[in-house]
């Protein structure tokens, strides 16, 4: 594509002849990739197709900029990063490109963890990385570990170790030992994501949405608390919950 060629240039020649790019490295620009990755799911939850488009876009010089810092110390190409996926995307679509007859997604899927394991991983819960927010990576191992069996066979099972685990939880609040009631938090959480998959629930996806819907909510309380000329600081929480009831209607 000429335009991606256009662009791989520029990326390039900002490496070579900006005082600020030449001084990046993986590590000081690291940051901003993770920002840069938030920002495209922001947009994606935002249905914002606009700012989807810059956000790729964003995204994408990442990608060659890392790979332009490997150019210059030798260490691999862009070709070599195009060359890797294109033979990964291959051999883990056999149905695809090969002979292997594969009838449903649950078969793909659990034969992409196979491939996996053939390109050298020694365990299962591999390349989940440890940096991905608690609950999608909880989700994310608990999904793989299932791939394999390891698994509730029903998703009332499931739910009987989420009461299981809140009775853990009060029984070690009741005894005041603060690390074991942290621990037991843990579970609970583990437990709750678990049962998730059973329902069809991203539990990042649904946290998130969650949350956006408590700041609405709370900024419209703060809202018509201005417009009444109150301070949010000096407001009843009764005053308070009302317009909570107030904004849950809107």
């Amino acid at each position: 594509m000429k335009e991606f060629d256009k662009f791989v240039e520029i990326v390039r020649r900002l490496r070579k002849e900006c005082p600020w790019d030449r001084e990046q490295t993986h590590i000081s620009v690291r940051h901003s990739l993770i920002e840069e990755t938030y920002e495209v799911i922001e947009a994606i939850d935002n249905n914002d197709l606009s700012a989807l488009k810059q956000e790729l876009g964003d995204l994408l010089l990442h990608v060659v900029f890392h790979t332009s810092i490997a150019e210059q110390f030798n260490e691999f190409t862009l070709e070599d990063v195009i060359k890797e996926i294109t033979e990964k995307l291959i051999r883990r679509h056999p149905h695809v490109f090969g002979n292997i007859k594969l009838n449903d997604s649950k078969q793909v899927i659990s034969n992409w963890e196979k491939s996996k394991l053939g390109e050298g991983r020694n365990s299962v819960l591999e390349g989940v990385p440890k940096e991905l927010p608690a609950l999608l990576r909880a989700h994310r191992l608990q999904d793989k570990a299932s791939k394999v069996g390891f698994d509730w066979e029903k998703k009332e099972d499931a739910w009987r170790k989420v009461e299981e685990e809140i009775r853990e939880l009060h029984s070690a609040i009741e005894s005041g030992d603060q690390e074991k009631v942290e621990s037991e938090y843990g579970d609970l959480l583990f437990a709750l994501v678990n049962y998730s998959r059973f329902i069809n629930v991203n539990p990042e996806n649904s946290l998130r949405q969650t949350i956006e819907k408590f700041i609405k909510r709370f900024q419209y309380i703060e809202q018509q608390l201005k417009k009444r000329g109150k301070d949010i600081h000096n407001t009843s929480l009764e005053e308070m919950d009302l317009l909570w009831e107030e904004a849950k209607k809107l």
